[in-house]
């Protein structure tokens, strides 16, 4: 199901201080466990230095980059990771859940971000992106 982009406007005044703020992106530095990576956080800002103001999907890019990190340190596929190997399997999510016996819905849960994999399932994955025909085995 597409989803209709959300048009935000220019400009916005801040809650807090009533100060004029601009739609922009600035640098924003995740850290998880002694890893790091920047990323360009979307939000309003200052004309200076200053607190943004982040609305809608602006913290997502926060929410992916802090994934990609746990998944770099310990193991823990993300969102992504786990849709690009159930695309590679050529697995709808019903039938990658059923195949993984973690239920009809739970792809769609990991997916999205909602729920993480268990230590198993999150090895499966793995093993099954370097090993795909064991897909044929598990049916």
């Amino acid at each position: 199901m597409a989803t209709k982009e959300e048009v935000l406007p220019d400009t916005m005044t801040a809650p807090e201080t009533g100060e004029a703020l601009t739609r922009g992106v600035r640098p924003f530095m995740v850290t998880y466990k002694g890893e790091s990576v920047a990323v360009d956080l979307p939000g309003y800002y200052p004309a200076g230095d200053g607190e943004g103001v982040h609305v809608g999907k602006d913290m997502s890019v926060v929410d992916d980059a802090l994934r990609a990190l746990k998944e770099k340190v310990e193991g823990v596929p993300s969102p992504a990771t786990i849709r690009r190997v159930r695309t590679k399997l050529k697995l709808s999510q019903r039938e990658a859940g059923v195949l993984l016996k973690v239920g009809e819905n739970a792809f769609d849960k990991y997916e999205r971000g909602l729920v993480e994999p268990s230590g198993p399932t999150s090895q499966l994955i793995k093993v099954l992106d370097r090993h795909p025909e064991i897909a044929d085995e598990l049916r």
